[in-house]
């Protein structure tokens, strides 16, 4: 084989060997020899084969679930709580050379802030303050990771099994109260019809003529059922006579 021949193709096998792509949403840290020197932007890239190394890094928001945790409240209730962190890498070396596998560590933080924060309040505020609890949270988390480049974007607290005692504690409460307004409304509406009734009494006391008319109104329902007899005991014109304005 011609010596020069063999050796443009060596050349282009080792040309090839170092071409790297980074992505848009990538960022890769540059190692010579083990130690850094760079982090390479998006884009068509070559580095020193057998020589160089990167180690690719990806910058968009990331999520990770919190497994679900036992924690006793403050008022002495066992329950089961998990959810989910997002976060981002904002300094990809920092993220790289300042801890060992930094979703692992969000994982572990995440899971002993969620175990302080919920433990330290009762079940009611734990249930009704989902979103203040999830902000705790994550002042806690964000505390340890803004030294490692990570920015954490929210904590969400996902779900909340409780005891099935207190399962049907909380029923029965939820079906009370409902109970409760039932009949509040109820009452409210009796009262109101009370105050019409009475003002249309008056009305009608105020007038023989309508009293009559109200009379007829009355008969004339009876009679469309078609299945009663009406008897008169007295005349018509035995009703108190009109009253003289």
């Amino acid at each position: 084989m011609n010596p020069m021949l063999f050796f443009l193709l060596i050349l282009v096998l080792f040309l090839v060997a170092g071409i790297r792509i980074v992505f848009e949403y990538k960022r890769a840290l540059k190692f010579r020899f083990g130690k850094y020197v760079k982090t390479l932007q998006p884009g068509f890239r070559w580095i020193i084969p057998f020589v160089e190394t990167i180690q690719k890094v990806d910058i968009r928001v990331i999520t990770i679930k919190i497994i679900s945790q036992e924690v006793m409240t403050e008022d002495n209730v066992p329950c089961s709580i998990d959810g989910v962190v997002f976060f981002q890498i904002t300094d990809p070396e920092k993220a790289v050379l300042e801890v060992e596998e930094y979703s692992f560590a969000i994982t572990q933080l995440s899971q002993a802030a969620l175990r302080d924060v919920c433990g330290k309040v009762e079940l009611d505020t734990i249930l009704s303050k989902r979103e203040e609890m999830g902000k705790n949270i994550k002042t806690i988390v964000e505390g340890e990771t803004k030294r490692w480049g990570i920015e954490i974007i929210d904590v969400k607290i996902k779900d909340i099994q409780l005891p099935e005692n207190m399962r049907r504690m909380m029923a029965n409460q939820a079906e009370a109260e409902r109970s409760r307004r039932a009949r509040i409304i109820l009452a409210q509406a009796e009262d109101q019809a009370a105050d019409m009734l009475l003002k249309a009494g008056k009305k009608i006391d105020q007038s023989p003529s309508a009293i009559k008319l109200r009379l007829y109104q009355t008969l004339s329902n009876i009679a469309a059922e078609k299945n009663s007899t009406i008897l008169f005991p007295f005349p018509e014109e035995v009703l108190p006579p009109k009253r003289k304005e």
